[in-house]
């Protein structure tokens, strides 16, 4: 590893302690000049990876996270003097829990988020033109998502509900008062 690298890995670990120890640091306040690249990839299966190995410690990671946001140009870690670009092979994070209290669903990310979808915070079903398989996320914090597991969206499925809709009967559930299609117009939610 560069030294600049090095250099940049720990003052991304030092500003991403100091913040995290008062809640998530305000990164989408922070406008801090590029400082390249760092050979970090977050993996579609929500390992984190640096110089190609794992990120074994799992405080690390979750201290990483805390740090991590989308730009336009992609994600960056970034602290109130540097920012440096990684590489996401589908989305940030993972949520491998949900829980249902009254007209509130819960998830739980594997870095240890928890948000409540709503107005605000989404969710999302994409569908795969070829092999018709579902890919759902959940919105986490400015314009980070989790991907939802297959167990938790499993989950979501036994919760669903038929709704008519413009576009025919959906299958969904709600949360916050906001509707969450979940299975396209037509499907049968066995």
């Amino acid at each position: 590893m560069s030294d600049s690298a090095r250099s940049g890995l720990d003052g991304v670990m030092a500003a991403a302690r100091v913040a995290g120890a008062r809640g998530l640091p305000p990164v989408h306040l922070w406008n801090p000049p590029h400082c390249g690249e760092i050979d970090i990839r977050i993996r579609k299966d929500g390992v984190w990876l640096h110089e190609g190995s794992p990120i074994g410690r799992e405080a690390l990671v979750r201290l990483f996270s805390t740090v991590l946001r989308l730009d336009p140009d992609g994600y960056h870690l970034v602290t109130p003097v540097e920012k440096m670009k990684i590489s996401v092979e589908d989305a940030p994070f993972i949520a491998v829990r949900v829980d249902r209290d009254g007209d509130v669903l819960r998830f739980t990310t594997n870095v240890g988020d928890e948000v409540e979808a709503g107005p605000d915070d989404r969710i999302r079903v994409e569908t795969d033109p070829v092999t018709g398989e579902p890919r759902p996320y959940v919105h986490v914090r400015r314009g980070l998502e989790a991907l939802i597991a297959r167990p938790v969206f499993y989950e979501l499925v036994e919760m669903a509900e038929p709704r008519q809709t413009a576009s025919g009967e959906e299958f969904g559930v709600s949360s916050h008062g906001v509707w969450f299609p979940v299975a396209e117009a037509g499907a049968v939610v066995a």
